[in-house]
């Protein structure tokens, strides 16, 4: 199901949380939360929206890591349900990728639910500080084209950086809905 994301709550605190990577790593947001702030990125690996700027998310995240703003994506589907989200497929996505951030498994999807993360791909871009300040796209291109690109995220992520603050206008983030475990 084609889902977008809320408006951005500016100011909400992010909780803090701890996830393993696919090879047992753990890596806590508070950790990862610098001077220059944070963005998770809540991804799963069978979503069309996210396999389409796969690449571009690798750029653009690479581009923030070398500013000296942290990364953490985040796996919040239920992988038993759809399995090709599972802890191996995430290893190669990663690779096939070229994400150099953490890649992150929510098991019991706490983090997501907490979050109120919504759809692959979901971007929260948070301050110095934990708060919420960019809940929204990656960047102006279609699945179809690339032409013209305007890098939102990352313009959005370095206004964080420089004054705690992020654009009042921002585009919704669009993608498949998140899995969550039927109860």
């Amino acid at each position: 199901m084609l889902l977008d994301t809320p408006i951005c709550d500016f100011g909400w605190k992010a909780p803090d949380f701890t996830l393993r990577d696919p090879d047992g790593h753990a890596f806590t947001m508070s950790q990862n939360l610098g001077e220059n702030g944070l963005l998770v990125a809540f991804l799963c690996n069978h979503c069309p929206y996210v396999q389409a700027i796969a690449d571009r998310l690798a750029e653009d995240t690479s581009t923030l890591l070398d500013e000296g703003i942290g990364v953490l994506g985040v796996m919040s589907n239920d992988y038993h349900a759809v399995p090709t989200d599972g802890p191996a497929y995430m290893r190669s996505f990663t690779a096939r990728s070229g994400w150099r951030f953490p890649y992150l498994i929510d098991e019991d999807q706490s983090v997501g639910k907490s979050w109120g993360a919504v759809c692959t791909p979901d971007f929260f871009g948070l301050n110095a500080k934990g708060e919420l300040q960019y809940r929204g796209r990656l960047d102006n291109t279609r699945l179809d084209t690339t032409s013209n690109r305007t890098r939102e995220l990352v313009e959005a992520m370095r206004q964080i950086s420089q004054s705690g603050h992020g654009p009042e206008k921002q585009m919704p983030s669009m993608g498949c809905s998140i899995k969550w475990r039927k109860m």
